[in-house]
């Protein structure tokens, strides 16, 4: 059955109910000659005023100031390709070097117990810039920084600067020791500076948790952030994890049996939060529980991929675990060994380990472990969680005799350390493998912890090279890793090898890694400033995913090279809509990587426009265009904030910078700028202006506005008054109205941005129509423009009133009557925004989405195909979290966590948790940690507790040709009829109702289209199904060679226990006595 046709029996229904009305409704004949009368005046409307076809003669006419050049998208991809290979190549070889140095100092080092005071002298950067700090201290310098463009931040040349992690004391012997021969780096630091004016950070990430870096910079600027509270661990960072150890595939096995519970069960609830945290994109994981069954924590089957979402699942998983019944280890390594030997799923293929959290037991499950495991292919390490009496040993003995490690995790304080020390384990292969694994690995995108934006990271692993002495073996090779060698390279150093302003505004490159992740998309934005927050945009998430982009996205993968066409669905810079757009997709691998990089191109920008104009030719035609003094005869004129010049800065006002623009550019030879950009600028304002002569010559009615944007970053309002109200954005290679004009050949009408808080008064209400130029040269076509108008919302609706009034009306509907009791008149966008009606409320709501005006005509227009809808995904945003009901009184913002809270496993996983016990317990021992605490404002909370987030957004948008469409709206004791109408060459329906107040008994809520907090898709489902995905070609997980015979048990490991003991209850006397102040 057609659904866009009104069902027979429905009709009769309706004339039974209402017999004049059903007679009274206009014919689907009547409203489409209204509509083809309303289209007539406003397309020509449109062209007259507009006159995209007089700028289309004007670009042809002056032919010979330009030239056409083709865009050879796959010499234009290669040559990218190979620019970003030199660059990285480049900063791998700066790597090379500064590990070998690396190993070569601590060689010859010399272990001291004990230090002079002037044995060592280094820069802490957590030291408070406003005070002097290092009055008094041993060890300490201080920088003399200054403001550096390239970091975006105070540096300083001369020093590097070394940060310790807040729960390490930075004078114990080894940190010492370190610090000694780490000072040693800052030289090579200065000299690869020196060689190459380009690097950025520099980076020692030591396997002790101190990290020395170049150039010196406060880790902390107080001036900006006073109470940033450092919570940074470099062991924890995702650079230094993927250079630290192969991949691993992990199954996290706890004891959930009767014995383990209470505060036992609490601390290994966080031991196992703590643990997903050492985990990246490359790992995968799976928790489960066990007594005499095991049972999965989330609806996980098999392992699935470490990414933020799935470890998030894992971790609110984790907290419902329940501890009843008797251990049956062999029951649970089963299973465990069973996960690990799947072969139908997705998996690391690399190092195997089963983490095992427990309490302690009499069983060694030894037959279980010879069956599945005698081959010692996978690790096993195990945790001893709480304190209790039971014997060690059994538990000890599963780590030693698989070449795992045993830990003992008896209180709050042992946890962090004790969950990341594994990955020295790990390490050992990669150390014996020796040169095999000195091999450079680049990871995803992330945000730089100082600040620099987007980055990759180049990391390479520094190895203990000196040889040890034992008992047992003599002496051999040292087998410890010392720490990970970065070099950081930030993505706009990558963007500037990829040209941008001759691939027009819809043309752009993307580039992605072996997970599918982009580190190069006009979609990647992330919005939380968090660097703790690894940025993870999949190919398929930031576009509109189809079945040729699935495939495309495996290709580029596995390091092919290729080159496709599609048609596909786009959406638009603003979110709000959908177009559909033809597209050329063409890769190939970055050779000496794992990325992969491509170009999208329109078909319309295949060919650019090469400006080629004299100095004559800047004085004479254009340069006096654009300046502020001819804004009265050639209209308000907006520039792009391009770097035309590497010495001008643009500025966010667009008058100061037309002034600095012409003003340098008079001053300044060609050679100073970008002659490329500078000259098409130029050109294009030299066209325009003409435009704006013809445009002088005319006058017409109903528009407040007329305008001109164009691929060269010239935008002219006229009049210049109307600028004073022109909110769209002068970089059309930014602007959705722009972008969306090129992609269709009709008129695009454009609402103006409703804010639900009301506009301001006085406002000029109008609405943007505008289309593409079009200019077709040697059968290349080409759009290097766009025209358009504002239309007068009054004379639009008087037009649009009268388009429908009825002559000798009698008993009908007479048409659209302005404010009709009975009829709702409206015209919609192909996004579902409202844009015009007939009555005066709806007049005050243009721009706001129809779903939320009359969210049951809209439903049904859903339902009856007029609309499609595609619900999109954002994994870059931030949300508040969910209030927490109680509040703690405290001093100043800091948050003091009640009785309850301190009592609860729970709250001491968290962040604010571990922030107050780092900062207070560490306070004790060296009263200035708690000046971090005392110095916060009063957003401390705010800047700790935003957090990332999903969210989802609808598009609506027009799917078929079809033209007409009508229904009936069934509320059970009422009914409202419809019909609609396109207006060919618009992106407008036109539809006529029986109105709103007629029928109010079905009135659900209403219809979003905005962005708003979501889940997300179901995490399980796309477990079933995971994207493809590809790791690393090389593998160090074993070493026949490797000594395993440090496998814990010592006392080091573990902080002492009646000393944690005790300074938790000071703690938590001191932080009881804070709220009774």
């Amino acid at each position: 059955m057609d659904t866009r046709r009104v069902p027979a029996l429905v009709v009769l229904v309706l004339l039974c109910q209402d017999g004049s009305l059903a007679s009274q409704f206009p014919t689907q004949l009547m409203i489409k000659e209204w509509v083809d009368q309303m289209q007539r005046e406003l397309v020509s409307l449109a062209d007259t005023a507009s006159a995209g076809k007089i700028l289309t003669q004007i670009f042809l006419e002056n032919r010979n100031l330009y030239s056409v050049e083709p865009n050879d998208a796959e010499e234009l991809v290669a040559r990218a390709a190979r620019n970003i290979e030199q660059l990285l190549r480049k900063r791998s070889a700066t790597l090379e070097k500064l590990a070998t140095a690396a190993e070569n100092f601590q060689m010859e080092h010399q272990w001291k117990d004990e230090f002079e005071d002037d044995d060592i002298a280094y820069y802490n950067a957590k030291d408070n810039l406003e005070t002097n700090v290092t009055e008094g201290k041993r060890h300490r310098i201080r920088p003399d920084f200054k403001e550096d463009p390239s970091f975006k931040r105070l540096t300083d040349h001369n020093h590097t600067a070394v940060h310790i992690p807040t729960d390490i004391y930075d004078g114990s012997t080894i940190v010492l020791n370190e610090l000694n021969w780490t000072e040693a780096l800052e030289d090579v630091f200065k000299k690869n500076r020196e060689d190459d004016p380009t690097l950025h950070w520099q980076v020692f990430g030591s396997a002790t948790g101190l990290a020395r870096y170049y150039p010196a910079s406060p880790w902390m600027d107080a001036r900006k952030t006073p109470s940033k509270i450092d919570l940074y661990d470099v062991r924890r960072r995702p650079w230094y994890i993927q250079g630290a150890a192969s991949p691993k595939d992990m199954l996290i096995l706890v004891d959930a049996s009767g014995s383990v519970s209470g505060l036992t069960l609490k601390l290994i609830r966080t031991s196992v939060s703590e643990m997903l945290e050492t985990l990246s994109d490359d790992d995968y994981v799976n928790v489960v529980y066990f007594n005499t069954r095991v049972k999965k924590t989330a609806c996980f089957d098999h392992l699935v991929q470490a990414n933020m979402r799935n470890k998030r699942m894992l971790k609110d998983a984790v907290q419902n675990i329940t501890a009843k019944g008797i251990t049956n280890y062999t029951k649970g390594f089963e299973f465990a060994f069973e996960q690990l030997s799947a072969t139908n799923v997705s998996r690391a293929n690399c190092n195997k380990i089963i983490m095992l959290f427990t309490d302690g037991g009499e069983e060694r499950a030894q037959a279980i472990l010879e069956k599945y495991n005698a081959d010692k292919k996978v690790r096993i390490f195990t945790f001893s969680v709480g304190q209790h009496n039971y014997d060690k040993g059994p538990i000890q003995w599963m780590a030693c005799s698989n070449k795992g490690y045993f830990y003992e995790i008896p209180s709050i304080g042992a946890i962090r350390i004790n969950t990341q020390e594994y990955l020295d384990v790990l390490g050992r292969p990669m150390v014996l493998a020796d040169q095999q694994a000195k091999q450079v690995q680049w990871t995803n995108v992330y945000l730089d912890a100082l600040e620099l934006g987007l980055v990759i990271t180049g990391t390479l692993p520094v190895f203990n090279k000196t040889m040890t002495k034992d008992d047992k073996n003599g002496e051999h090779q040292n087998q410890l890793i010392l720490g990970v060698m970065a070099i950081d390279v930030s993505l706009d150093d990558i963007k500037k090898l990829t040209p941008r302003f001759t691939i027009g505004p819809n043309g752009y490159y993307f580039a992605i890694d072996p997970n599918g992740y982009v580190l190069l998309h006009p979609n990647l934005q992330p919005k939380n400033p968090k660097f703790q927050e690894p940025v993870t945009l999949d190919f398929l998430d930031a576009e509109l995913e189809n079945d040729i982009k699935v495939e495309i996205r495996r290709m580029m993968i596995d390091g092919e090279i290729g080159e496709q066409t599609i048609q596909t669905l786009v959406k638009t810079q603003d979110e709000k809509y959908i177009d559909r757009g033809v597209r050329t997709y063409t890769w190939a691998p970055v050779n000496g990587t794992d990325y992969s990089l491509a170009l999208v191109l329109p078909k319309y920008s295949e060919h650019f426009i090469q400006a080629k104009l004299g100095d004559d030719m800047k004085q004479a035609m254009s340069m006096e265009t654009i300046q502020l003094e001819k804004f009265d005869e050639f209209g308000h004129t907006f520039i792009a904030p391009r770097e035309y010049c590497k010495e001008l800065k643009m500025s966010q006002n667009n008058t100061q910078s037309l002034l600095d623009f012409n003003q340098y550019i008079d001053r300044n030879t060609p050679d100073a700028c970008n002659v490329s950009l500078v000259s098409r600028l130029i050109l294009d304002a030299g066209l325009t202006a003409e435009l704006v002569k013809h445009w002088k010559e005319q006058t017409l009615d109903g528009i407040v506005a007329r305008f001109v944007a164009t691929d060269g970053g010239i935008t002219r309002v006229y009049p210049r008054s109307a600028a004073e109200e022109w909110t769209e954005n002068p970089e059309t290679y930014e602007s959705s109205l722009y972008k969306r004009s090129l992609d269709n050949e009709i008129y695009i009408f454009t609402a103006p941005y409703f804010n639900t808080e009301g506009r301001e008064p006085g406002s000029e209400l109008g609405v943007l129509v505008s289309r593409s130029v079009d200019v077709d040269i040697d059968e290349v076509k080409l759009k290097p423009a766009v025209v358009g108008v504002k239309l007068n919302i009054t004379s639009w609706m008087n037009s649009f009133i009268n388009a429908t009034l009825k002559v000798n009306c009698k008993d009908e509907i007479c048409g659209c009557l302005r404010n009709d009791k009975y009829v709702d008149c409206v015209i919609l966008d192909d996004g579902g925004f409202l844009l015009m009606s007939n009555q005066d409320e709806y007049i005050n709501l243009i721009g706001q989405f129809f779903g939320e005006v009359d969210p049951v005509l809209m439903i049904n227009l859903v339902n009856t195909s007029l609309y499609s809808f595609n619900k999109t995904y954002d994994y870059q945003s931030v949300c508040d979290p969910e209030k927490d009901s109680k509040a703690a009184a405290g001093p100043r913002s800091v948050y003091v966590p009640s009785i309850a809270d301190v009592l609860t496993i729970g709250w001491w996983a968290s962040s604010a948790a571990w922030s107050m016990l780092q900062q207070l317990f560490f306070s004790l021992m060296f009263p200035s940690l708690l000046e971090a605490v005392e110095s916060a404002e009063e957003d401390t909370q705010d800047a700790m507790f935003k957090e990332s987030c999903i969210t989802e957004q609808t598009q609506y948008f027009f799917d078929n040709d079809e033209r007409s469409y009508a229904g009936v709206l069934d509320c059970g004791n009422c009914s409202r009829m419809y019909r609609a109408e396109k207006l060919p060459n618009t992106n407008l329906v036109f539809l006529i109702t029986d109105a709103k107040a007629t029928c109010l008994s079905c009135d659900p809520r209403p219809l979003r289209q905005a962005e708003q907090p979501s889940e997300g898709p179901d995490p399980c489902e796309l477990a079933q199904n995971p994207r493809y995905r590809k790791g690393p070609d090389v593998c160090f997980d074993n070493d026949e060679n490797e000594d395993d015979s440090d496998c814990g048990g010592g006392t080091c490991l573990s902080p002492s226990l009646w000393p944690m003991l005790g300074l938790q209850l000071l703690l938590l006397c001191l932080i009881t006595s804070l709220q009774c102040s």
